[in-house]
């Protein structure tokens, strides 16, 4: 049986959007979100993170940094009994980096539904139990692309967003 997943945007919906966050020391959470990713762990849900990281493209951090700052938010989730089923992330910008190897188009930046799919073949998951929760008009293109429903987050407390969600 296929499991029910939520995807998740990073930069907006789990952490404030300081701009090319790296640092675990500069994070600073969504009111809820780790409450809201503890919860949906709880009713059995795979989480997955889909992130633009064109910082890295940039030369502004490493993949090495970025994971570091993931594996950092992993523990954290865990702390309160959620966990991250897998983190996805783009490192390209085509016209932005000055990393050649990731300077490029590619089909895995948001509004493209390269990163979800890739949950989809990596994953049994069913599609018509599965959502998009992100906060930019990207986000909820890239839901739509992938044959998701897209819920665009607006601030406020994540935990409480999802519970008005799963109550549709």
């Amino acid at each position: 049986m296929a499991d029910k997943a939520v995807f998740f945007d990073r930069d907006g919906v789990l952490n404030v959007d300081e701009g090319y966050l790296f640092r675990q020391e500069e994070l600073q959470w969504i009111v809820g979100a780790r409450e809201a990713v503890a919860y949906l762990t709880k009713l059995g849900y795979k989480i997955f993170v889909i992130t633009n990281q064109s910082g890295i493209a940039r030369g502004f951090y490493t993949i090495e940094q970025m994971n570091k700052l993931h594996d950092f938010m992993q523990a954290e989730f865990q702390k309160m009994g959620g966990s991250i089923t897998k983190f996805y992330y783009c490192p390209h910008h085509p016209t932005k980096g000055t990393i050649p190897e990731y300077a490029k188009v590619c089909a895995c930046r948001k509004p493209k539904p390269g990163m979800i799919l890739k949950a989809f073949e990596e994953y049994d998951l069913d599609k018509a139990n599965s959502f998009v929760v992100g906060d930019m008009p990207k986000d909820m293109e890239a839901a739509k692309a992938a044959g998701l429903r897209g819920y665009q987050f607006a601030g406020g407390n994540l935990l409480d967003f999802l519970k008005s969600i799963l109550k549709k």
